[in-house]
């Protein structure tokens, strides 16, 4: 997202105050972001706090003295994006019939940049016919509208008319914003740790808590693939608009992978898989007695060797992770080998800076042919484009 220059256009609804957390995502994630506003919305929230999040000056007034004579024309031509949230019913209404009587809607009118339109307002006025005519000539020149959220609104009433997350515009715009070289493809990815039960309250499991599998998905979803999350437990929100199937168990995994594996163009296992299980989980608490137990353990499904022999029948990329603490790529490579792999994706967990939990990695990316790419320490979520980068050259061979 860096040097991609996004305005957030706010218009008068009560949703107003949900624009100011939009915008200081946007500014986390390296956006240069600016905010336009209508008359209306500054009686919501005043430019005061767009300036102080964005850092940049707003502009509300057409001939006001915060703006100069033609800004109109300058921002809607230098910005990468437009993303008007909340978009009230009259403000859609001047979109779709190309009114322009403020700064806001003149803007939108001369820009050519991709435009997002986020509705907010009361169920009775989103399913007027009038509201929703213009919305559907808004998607017919190539607008963008995301679905309203559900739930309770500002008139105490229950029903579709929410402003959409933050969290999901962000997502949804940074889809707009990112090459799409993964549509029509579907992508399958395992994340986190499973956990295998000893008894009703202790289990086994690993460290893993899903980050690396998660800025995957995300990448894939951002670059327009149809994406399907296998996830065990973690303390993570889904990735926005991506399918998500919830598991425990290494077993529950497997039957999750295979049951969403037909049609999968690419599948990349990031999950940290319990290698071993109870033979026996107790449906009870075992009480503390005597000084010293055994344990006895028995292998879980070998997942990732199952998707490489099924392969043969059903042809995909298929990508695997090794998190190791010594011979790092001796071990990689004998897992790349023995399971069947187009590639894999190596990291030392012992590093402090890229180990489980962190948001950083290290990674050595080795392929079937032996060449082995070292990455330096980046952001996960670079990381996961950068092994996407890899995986598209491997579908385009």
């Amino acid at each position: 997202m860096k040097n991609k220059k996004i305005i957030v256009g706010v218009s008068g609804g009560i949703a107003a105050y949900k624009a100011a957390e939009l915008v200081r995502l946007l500014v986390k994630a390296e956006v240069d972001t600016r905010v336009a506003m209508t008359l209306n919305a500054t009686k919501f929230v005043t430019p005061l706090t767009f300036e102080a999040l964005s850092g940049n000056k707003v502009i509300w007034d057409m001939f006001g003295r915060q703006g100069g004579a033609i800004d109109h024309i300058t921002w809607s031509q230098e910005a990468d994006l437009i993303i008007i949230a909340p978009a009230t019913a009259n403000f859609i209404a001047k979109m779709a019939h190309g009114i322009g009587d403020d700064f806001l809607s003149t803007m939108i009118i001369a820009t050519t940049a991709k435009t997002l339109v986020c509705p907010s307002m009361n169920s009775r006025m989103l399913l007027n016919p009038a509201v929703k005519d213009n919305l559907e000539l808004l998607k017919e020149r190539g607008i963008m509208v995301m679905e309203p959220g559900e739930g309770q609104l500002a008139c105490q009433t229950e029903g579709p008319g929410r402003l959409p997350e933050p969290e999901e515009i962000v997502e949804q715009a940074l889809v707009l914003l990112s090459k799409q070289d993964f549509s029509g493809l579907n992508v399958l990815v395992t994340a986190g740790a499973t956990v295998e039960p000893i008894d009703s309250v202790r289990y086994i499991t690993n460290r893993s808590t899903g980050k690396m599998g998660y800025a995957l998905a995300r990448a894939a979803r951002r670059r327009d693939a149809s994406v399907t999350i296998v996830s065990g437990p973690t303390t993570l929100t889904p990735p926005y608009g991506v399918k998500f199937c919830g598991i425990k168990t290494a077993e529950e995994m497997r039957e999750a992978v295979f049951e969403n594996r037909a049609d999968c163009d690419v599948i990349i296992k990031a999950a940290a898989v319990s290698d071993y299980r109870p033979r026996r989980s107790f449906q009870h608490k075992i009480k503390k007695g005597e000084d010293d137990i055994s344990l006895e353990l028995i292998k879980t499904p070998d997942i990732l060797a199952q998707l490489g022999k099924a392969k043969k029948k059903a042809p995909c990329i298929l990508v695997g992770f090794a998190a190791e603490t010594e011979n790092l790529l001796e071990n990689a490579r004998e897992k790349l080998k023995e399971k069947n792999l187009d590639m894999i994706v190596a990291n030392d967990v012992s590093r402090d800076d890229a180990g489980f939990g962190t948001d950083t990695n290290a990674v050595k990316i080795i392929y079937a042919d032996g060449r082995v790419e070292d990455s330096p320490l980046m952001k996960k979520d670079e990381v996961a484009d950068l092994v996407l980068d890899r995986v598209k050259e491997l579908l385009i061979r």
